[in-house]
């Protein structure tokens, strides 16, 4: 078939120019090129699989490659050998089909061919999907790179259902993905799982790139996650391809935010929000009264006898209603536990018209997302600090300040240099605030120790095992247990005769958090550009400037206790002061050196060490009970290596 050659050819030729007037390399990669130690790097035989012909990127070593365009279409002259035996090749797949199997090398989700370029680049020319190959696998030398970690992951996933074409970024996706199919990577899965699997993926692929997908940074697999999380679950056997064309245009800006591979924008300037409205966002924005009033409403996970979250929470909306005067109408909505608890509330805010609805729970991102795809017109807001959305804002305090003044106090009346600190569980945040009350210990009482126990983890019993060391200064939970008689809560102190004696506790206003945001509404400020780039994920991270956070204390504490306090807290709040400037020492060694900037906010947020006078460790999600697991697996911090 010298036609089809010549046909193949113009197309090879054509990819050429592209490339080069993009200032790419034109012809096809070679893995010798680029990976020079992949002779010496391990390696393991697959066997014989139907691999992607998408996934087939190069070739192994560079002797062919200029005979191939990038998109594997030939280019040498129609009268060589070379297209001879390409045309031959043709007029066997149109009589039989090419049956023998090309060998490869995999390496890093891609395919680089060592026997069997020409057949690669006919099945290339007439379209065919997949192409049967020998593969050998190369393993790539374990990091703490991202893209490492999640392919080590995705060999999980082969072993257990020799898929390839399925390609996740980030580690973490394969386990969630295996979750919503009911199964998990280390038992084999069903044969009818694996299908269901390769036929919804198809689907979804085939509409994601009809749609422009490919114009996107994220992978198919990225995509097809994210669209599973929205849509809760498993494409139904009557989605069809229009239904699924239909949501993903829904939730295109969500892809799109996901693909910039941005930070979130941090708006941390209280004093500035709102104030970039437009004069079209002034103009057009609604006026609310008491007769029409603006509509908030509040999910939460659990109920306020039960929660001190949620009981905080209901203080800040309770605290809402009665600011605005009657132009906010806030209610709340309890028991969220399940998606469709969750989904159900959503229904009821959007029959009630309410404008603003507020998830008070990490957990719930999932179906905040899946809401803002179903009411466009609705502002959603989640209370965590490192989710990503560009459709569902989010917000949270910087508590660790907080904590800062409450380990130097700690510190003060530590007599035998220990005090005791108990952590929920080790999501993004939370090492800020053990690392900033052990710092502002350490800055009274060099010789402090922080001893570190977690009440998340299984079998704990923290309030025995810090008595059982005789600790006697103890940063417990952060606020009382609605109903709850103890007073082990904030730091306090364990006297001689057992009692308890609080001594500073941190104070979270909620209703001061909510009239803020619920003002940038009012004001027409929502909408207001200058706060971040389109699309980008917007969270609002304020802290004792705001008036957000505080410390409360006892009035019997010694007045040079309190002379501190104030001196430290105006500190933060001017600037002055900031416990993650200049030298810092984790338990493994040196961060910072001395006179160094302070730590940007992201590497706060997301600080995955300890500090040197800390002891205790990071324990791991499968050390957790399991009602915080769900939480850690969406914001959970591993402990750095």
């Amino acid at each position: 078939m010298t036609e089809d050659y010549s046909k193949a050819r113009k197309l090879g030729e054509r990819a050429y120019r592209k490339a080069v007037a993009r200032g790419q390399f034109p012809y096809l990669v070679s893995l010798e090129s680029f990976l020079p130690e992949y002779e010496t790097l391990p390696k393991i035989s697959v066997g014989v699989k139907e691999i992607p012909l998408s996934m087939v990127v190069g070739t192994v070593t560079a002797g062919r490659q200029n005979s191939f365009a990038c998109n594997f279409m030939p280019l040498l002259e129609p009268k060589t050998e070379f297209a001879q035996k390409w045309s031959r090749l043709a007029d066997i797949q149109a009589e039989e089909g090419i049956r023998d199997a090309v060998l490869v090398y995999e390496y890093m989700h891609r395919f680089y061919v060592q026997e069997g370029n020409k057949r690669v680049s006919v099945l290339r020319y007439i379209g065919a999907l997949g192409i049967t190959a020998d593969v050998r696998r190369i393993l790539p030398k374990k990091t703490e790179d991202r893209e490492i970690q999640a392919y080590y992951e995705f060999l999980d996933f082969f072993k257990v259902t020799g898929l390839y074409g399925i390609e996740c970024s980030s580690k973490g996706s394969y386990a969630k993905l295996a979750a919503v199919y009911g199964e998990n990577l280390e038992q084999p899965w069903p044969e009818t799982k694996v299908e269901d699997l390769r036929s919804d993926f198809r689907t979804f692929e085939k509409c994601f790139l009809e749609k422009g997908g490919e114009r996107l940074s994220l992978t198919t697999g990225d995509a097809f996650l994210l669209y599973l999380s929205i849509y809760k679950g498993v494409l139904p056997d009557s989605e069809t391809s229009a239904e699924i064309g239909k949501n993903l245009g829904r939730m295109w800006d969500e892809l799109q935010s996901v693909t910039y591979d941005r930070d979130i924008a941090l708006i941390e300037d209280s004093s500035s929000i709102g104030k970039g409205a437009g004069v079209l966002d002034t103009l057009t924005r609604p006026v609310y009264t008491r007769e029409k009033p603006l509509r908030v409403a509040f999910l939460h996970a659990k109920t306020a006898e039960e929660s001190r979250w949620v009981y905080s929470h209901e203080l800040g909306r309770n605290e809402v209603n009665t600011a605005f005067n009657g132009i906010v109408d806030a209610i709340s909505f309890e028991n969220c536990r399940t998606d469709d608890k969750i989904d159900k509330a959503f229904e009821a805010a959007a029959a009630d018209q309410d404008a603003v609805v507020f998830t008070t729970s990490a957990d719930m991102m999932d179906a905040a997302m899946r809401a803002a795809v179903k009411y466009p017109e609705m502002k959603i807001l989640n209370c965590s600090i490192s989710l990503m959305s560009s459709a569902v804002r989010t917000y949270y305090p910087k508590t660790y300040e907080a904590k800062f003044l409450m380990g130097a106090l700690a510190a003060s009346f530590a007599e035998d240099h220990r005090i005791g600190y108990v952590a929920d569980y080790p999501i993004y945040g939370s090492l800020a605030n053990v690392n900033a009350f052990a710092i502002g210990a350490a800055l009274i009482d060099p010789g402090a120790r922080i001893i570190l126990k977690w009440s998340g983890k299984k079998n704990s019993c923290w309030e025995s095992e810090l008595e059982e060391e005789g600790l006697r200064i103890i940063s417990g939970p952060d606020s009382i247990r609605p109903q709850d008689p103890g007073r082990k809560y904030g730091v306090y102190r364990i006297e001689r005769d057992g009692s308890i004696k609080n001594l500073a506790a941190p104070i979270l206003h909620w209703g001061k958090y909510y009239r803020m945001i619920l003002n940038i509404i009012l004001n027409g400020g929502w909408n207001a550009r200058e706060q971040a780039g389109k699309n980008q994920p917007v969270n609002y991270w304020f802290g004792l400037e705001a008036g957000v956070i505080d410390v409360i204390h006892s009035d019997e504490l010694p007045y040079y206790s309190r002379k501190m306090l104030k001196l430290f807290r105006s500190g933060i709040i001017s600037h002055r002061i900031d416990p993650f400037r200049g030298e810092l020492h984790s338990q493994t060694g040196m961060i910072s050196g001395e006179g160094a900037p302070s730590l940007e906010s992201g590497q706060i947020i997301k600080m995955n060490w300890l500090n040197d006078n800390v002891e205790g460790s990071i324990p791991s999600e499968e050390e957790m009970v399991d009602s915080v697991r769900s939480t850690m697996e969406k914001i959970g911090i591993e402990a750095a290596k």
